[in-house]
């Protein structure tokens, strides 16, 4: 079920406090899951505590959370390291926008291929969504962090992509 109903709060409450570590030692997820390769190799996504781990069969390891941040440093809007790049955009929206947005990531965790998703307690909207697929001989995903504030959200969303 690429879709986690997960029972416990989430432990970064806020997109302004997410960081990025690389090659950091991987975090137990709340959630997984795993995709092959054609050429063999694998990719684990994770979904953290509002948060989430990327890694590519121990070559590569990519963490946004608040954690992350000890052991990396703030979650750039832009970073380059070999072989890697990743693109960051924090946005505020409405209500309404939110939560269809929200729905929407929902609605393409439970069914299709390559997805990840973790919703949170107390609002069906607090949740993280990963989607992944092959890029060559590497990786690209992207990623969505949804942090409900009451009157709408802040979405967190990132483009990364991982080449050996």
């Amino acid at each position: 079920m690429p879709l986690h109903q997960l029972a416990v709060a989430p432990a970064d409450i806020s997109g302004a406090v997410l960081g990025l570590a690389l090659n950091a030692p991987t975090p137990r997820p709340l959630a997984s899951y795993r995709l092959r390769h054609p050429n063999g190799s694998a990719l684990f996504l994770g979904v953290l505590g509002a948060s989430h781990v990327v890694a590519v069969d121990g070559h590569f390891s990519e963490e946004v959370s608040c954690t992350a941040r000890s052991h990396g440093g703030d979650l750039p809007e832009r970073t380059d390291a070999p072989g890697y790049h990743l693109e960051s955009h924090t946005e505020a929206r409405t209500e309404a926008a939110f939560r269809r947005l929200a729905h929407h990531l929902r609605e393409r965790c439970d069914h299709e291929p390559g997805w990840l998703g973790g919703t949170f307690p107390g609002d069906d909207a607090a949740l993280t969504a990963l989607a992944a697929q092959p890029d060559g001989t590497g990786w690209r995903w992207r990623t969505w962090h949804l942090y409900p504030t009451g009157g709408g959200g802040t979405v967190v969303h990132t483009t990364s992509r991982w080449h050996p």
